[in-house]
């Protein structure tokens, strides 16, 4: 009899649980689940989206001139036409490579996150839509490089090796952070781009294509920095947001790789000197970090140290 009285109170107690926790799960899959119905209606193939085919009209930048970092110095001034808009497609291919190397580490920090996860929920689903995503728009970056006429520009090898092991070792917070990071800056410049008439063609279906696709990556990244974030320490947010600007120290500052300049048959050594102290490119770099640093402030990331970093890096 004891044990007949027993069950019904365990199994009630069982099913309480069994609700609570699939109420935990429905709120945590309400971001990722709408992420998906995002994505099941308005997403691209850059295979049939981007005019590949199309020789390279050189009368194109690759990018609005006002984001070169040479934009507004005595060098930019002396430069040709021919010579700036070269200069633009060999800074836009090096942003192309650099966020190719950015989101292979990307697509490995998401994957390790969801690891041992339910592949059923819709956080786990939308964090493999979104590496598919990124997967195509690696291959669109390095076909968009190659379509420019530029080489394959990496990080220095130093900053290669620091995000080998980042991608390894960041996690919760500070790994989802970083994304955001590295895609808000993407995005603000990108969109000036991709609705700039001066900019070649096939690189503004790029930018918008990329644009439309990050803007689902970039909520997932805050909703997930924010989650992480509930009942964290005074330390460890000290700790993630040293780490969070650090990253975004490397990420930022391998932008424009520096060869750009000899292989738009620059002076490079001039052409870096005027680039460091370009106070345009520094104001430009700023205003497309207002947004990041309002939400890294509200999530109390912007320590002292981390500010050190974003100063030293123009984003703040």
């Amino acid at each position: 009899m004891a044990s007949s009285t027993v069950r019904p109170t365990a199994q009630g107690h069982s099913q309480d649980h069994s609700q609570d926790r699939s109420q935990d799960h429905s709120q945590d899959d309400d971001v990722a689940r709408r992420l998906l119905d995002s994505a099941a209606v308005l997403a691209y193939d850059p295979a049939t989206e981007v005019d590949w085919e199309t020789p390279l009209d050189r009368d194109y930048h690759g990018a609005s001139p006002e984001w070169s970092s040479l934009y507004g110095t005595a060098y930019w001034q002396e430069l040709t036409e021919a010579q700036r808009k070269e200069l633009t497609r060999q800074e836009a291919a090096s942003v192309a490579s650099t966020g190719i190397w950015f989101e292979m580490i990307l697509q490995q920090m998401v994957l390790r996150d969801v690891y041992a996860k339910d592949p059923t929920s819709a956080e786990v689903q939308w964090a493999l839509t979104e590496i598919a995503e990124e997967c195509r728009h690696s291959i669109m970056f390095a076909r968009g490089a190659q379509k420019l006429g530029a080489p394959a520009y990496r990080p220095h090898r130093a900053v290669m090796e620091l995000g080998r092991a980042f991608k390894t070792l960041a996690f919760g917070e500070a790994a989802y952070a970083a994304i955001l990071v590295a895609e808000e800056v993407l995005d603000v410049m990108q969109r000036d781009w991709m609705r700039d008439e001066r900019v070649v063609p096939f690189v503004r279906t790029i930018n918008n294509i990329h644009v439309v696709e990050e803007s689902r990556h970039m909520k997932f990244a805050r909703d997930q920095t924010r989650k992480r974030l509930v009942g964290a320490g005074r330390i460890r947010r000290q700790i993630n947001a040293f780490v969070i600007a650090i990253a975004s120290y490397y990420i930022v500052t391998s932008m424009v790789n520096r060869k750009v300049y000899a292989n738009a048959g620059l002076d490079e050594r001039r052409a870096l000197a005027e680039a460091k102290a370009n106070e345009h490119h520094k104001s430009m770099m700023r205003s497309s970090c207002s947004g990041l640093m309002e939400f890294l402030a509200s999530a109390r990331l912007l320590t002292k140290p981390a500010l050190a970093f974003y100063k030293r890096a123009n984003l703040i």
